[in-house]
């Protein structure tokens, strides 16, 4: 069984924790391994700090895979990206994390360890670099990434409703091609998928949705908003 969780938010954006607190209860361990991987930032300190601060109170082993100032040997490496059951990545720039998890073979042991049951989850750029492409700023100005591990099929938009242009400019991404049908989140809420498919959406917040959005068949998309379960907190 292989998963992965796209989060609408988490412990750099929310103050109650609970969609931190949903993923933990999805890690096949009692007291998970859970690994931060903030690449996506350039493993910016203060990110790591506030990883720290909300996961070293839970009942897991926290850490981190800094990749700028790498420490670990390809073995090493390897046998600690296998050894995590949860691998949570961090937001930032979607297209630069791809560049460097390639450099590194970071991409090829985390289809590893998708493969072997570890929970691959993140927010914003963490969540966009599992699917087949995605929606981003990596560039400057919001346009479509054709690319990404493709370990979920289609396509993903964050910040689907706090970012300005998100939602018109990825529904014209979709409608003339330029993405795949995917899979829409706005803050607050999270998606969890196993072996590819939508098996749990939840919400933190009254309002939050996720939308599954695919072309329509002529010039433009069509978006089916997916029932939420509320989380408690």
């Amino acid at each position: 069984m292989s998963r992965i969780a796209l989060l609408g938010g988490g412990f750099s954006t929310d103050e109650n924790g609970v969609l931190d607190d949903w993923v933990l209860g999805h890690a096949r361990a009692s007291r998970p391994k859970v690994c931060f991987v903030p690449t996506a930032s350039g493993d910016a300190a203060g990110y790591l700090e506030k990883f720290f601060d909300a996961f070293r109170a839970r009942d897991c082993e926290a850490s981190v895979l800094p990749l700028f100032r790498r420490e670990l040997d390809d073995a090493a490496l390897r046998d600690f990206l296998l050894a995590q059951d949860v691998v949570y990545v961090g937001g930032g720039n979607t297209a630069n994390l791809l560049a460097v998890w390639r450099v590194h073979g970071v991409d090829r042991l985390l289809r590893e360890a998708y493969a072997g049951g570890t929970l691959l989850c993140g927010i914003s750029a963490g969540a966009n670099c599992w699917a087949e492409g995605s929606h981003t700023d990596s560039y400057g100005p919001l346009t479509h990434l054709p690319d990404g591990l493709g370990l979920l099929p289609g396509s993903v938009c964050p910040h689907y409703d706090s970012e300005p242009g998100r939602r018109s400019s990825y529904r014209a991404a979709v409608a003339r091609g330029a993405l795949p049908a995917g899979w829409a989140v706005e803050d607050g809420a999270a998606a969890l998928f196993t072996d590819g498919r939508l098996t749990e959406a939840v919400t933190r917040t009254p309002d939050a949705r996720l939308y599954r959005v695919r072309a329509d068949g002529g010039t433009g998309a069509v978006e089916e908003a997916v029932p939420c379960r509320p989380l408690g907190g």
